[in-house]
């Protein structure tokens, strides 16, 4: 058998899913991209998609729900100056484009209209991060109920507080092809699965919860025993730790981060102040400071799309262009800015592989792909002996943050309090608040142990969701303000 070159394998994939069965062909998008740029515009695209995703949730021991559905559909868009037109449709058809494409012409100026031949195809660059399969056909559907069985008994029998477990398996096949109005043509085929478990513990009237779980662009069988008994760990961990926590003390304090997702805390509080609309307009606290200090020597960030089989990665993004690894602070001194195509265009500088979108009926924005800060030198036990009076925070849960100040509010999970260098008690309650850019500066202790998450983030921005992922080593932050109960 011959085989083809991944991104010719893939761009074939996309034909025969999006193109072929509706009767059309690169000349039908040709078409569609001359009659929008009839008029003066900057930039168009065609975005077509197929995603078929599925289901699984257990509770109490029997498949509560179970889903399944295929979406696909297209998206056409046209860029002039800052205006975007869009329109989209979940009927690929030539009728359908040629409607689409005369809608999203009229952003350009009355008069303008011009003939131009749109440049010969070209198959744009990609990488080979992830393989090219349907994740669902992975196992079989006795198989995903097992696995689901499996995390309900192994949780009940780490502890015999567990009074209550719920687990999700979740897998998506999401095919895409890009035609840009300067020739380029893009695809990709993206697997994504996720398994996930939540318990409940409980000891006397008091109950706690914990989750645990993770995923990526693989095939359901990354979920070994060894993964699938990590997960649970992770889940029951935090639910009994969290039983004998007691009331988080506030005030202004050392806090120690743990490594992985923890690093959540630095994608919400400074990766969004790095992307590149917020910088264009002025808005974020980072805009106009690239060659500044911003951060304590020693603090490197990284967004990096490039990273095999993670959740955030992409062979292309959903404008056409490569991934790339982008160091946005480097020993301190910021560096530059996650940018999509058309923010890159009015700011003078190149794509970053960062445009993305949660479907075909959205337009791309500047998105983090795996947002994460590089490791330093220390010792995590040294790091966490350090603290005199504070708190060591392993795990988070929701939070928020004001781009325009970088002001956050985030609530810690799983935390404990740390006296003379000694982990005394678990705590409860516990919200950090700060500045992303102040909090940068206090950083004064990177660990060795850099680490990613294990697959689970989602992030969302103007109403768009797309996977990500987050990473941090152990830190050391003087001077955080900390929310407590006590």
């Amino acid at each position: 058998m011959i085989s083809r070159e991944p991104t010719l394998e893939r761009l074939a994939t996309a034909r025969s899913l999006l193109l072929e069965p509706f009767g059309l062909d690169e000349t039908h998008l040709t078409q569609a991209l001359s009659a929008i740029k009839a008029h003066q515009i900057d930039d168009a695209d065609l975005y077509f998609q197929y995603t078929r995703s599925e289901g699984w949730s257990l509770e109490e021991g029997i498949v509560k729900t179970g889903s399944f559905s295929i979406d696909q559909g297209v998206g056409v868009r046209a860029v002039a100056g800052e205006k975007t037109a869009f329109a989209y449709s979940d009927d690929i058809s030539m009728a359908s484009l040629m409607d689409a494409a005369v809608t999203v012409r009229s952003i350009a100026s009355a008069g303008s209209t011009r003939r131009i031949q749109v440049p010969a195809r070209k198959v744009a660059a990609s990488r080979t991060l992830y393989p090219a399969m349907d994740p669902m056909g992975s196992m079989d559907s006795a198989a995903k109920v097992k696995l689901l069985e499996k995390v309900e008994q192994l949780a009940r029998a780490k502890d015999a507080r567990v009074v209550q477990v719920m687990a999700g398996l979740a897998t998506e096949y999401d095919v895409v092809m890009v035609a840009r109005a300067d020739g380029t043509l893009a695809a990709d085929v993206r697997p994504l699965v996720r398994l996930s478990v939540s318990v409940i513990a409980q000891q006397g009237q008091r109950r706690e919860s914990g989750s645990g779980g993770g995923g990526g662009r693989f095939g359901l069988a990354y979920f070994d025993d060894e993964m699938v008994n990590g997960y649970v760990n992770d889940a029951v961990h935090a639910a009994v730790t969290n039983l004998d926590a007691r009331p988080a003390p506030a005030g202004e304090m050392t806090v120690v981060l743990g490594p992985g997702w923890p690093g959540v805390l630095l994608h919400e509080a400074i990766g969004h102040g790095l992307e590149g609309d917020f910088n264009r307009k002025g808005s974020s606290a980072f805009s106009g400071r690239i060659g500044q200090r911003v951060a304590a020597k020693g603090v490197t960030v990284l967004d990096d799309g490039t990273l095999a089989d993670r959740r955030g990665s992409l062979n292309v993004d959903d404008e056409g262009h490569a991934s790339q690894r982008n160091v946005l602070i480097e020993d301190g001194i910021l560096k530059g800015y996650i940018q999509d195509a058309m923010n890159a265009r009015l700011m003078g500088v190149k794509p970053t592989g960062n445009g993305r979108r949660e479907s075909y009926a959205h337009i791309p924005m500047p998105r983090m792909t795996n947002t994460y800060m590089l490791g330093g030198d220390k010792d995590p036990q040294e790091i966490v002996a350090s603290i005199k009076k504070g708190l060591y925070a392993t795990n988070f849960g929701g939070g928020q943050v004001d781009i325009t100040s970088g002001k956050f509010v985030f609530s810690a999970s799983e935390a404990y309090w740390v006296e003379n260098g000694k982990i005394l008690y678990p705590v409860k309650g516990a919200t950090l608040v700060g500045s992303g850019p102040e909090s940068l500066k206090k950083i004064t202790l990177i660990g060795n142990d850099m680490r990613l998450d294990s697959g689970v983030g989602t992030c969302g921005k103007e109403g768009q969701s797309v996977p990500v992922g987050v990473g941090q080593p152990t830190l050391r932050i003087d001077g955080l303000t900390v929310g407590g109960t006590a």
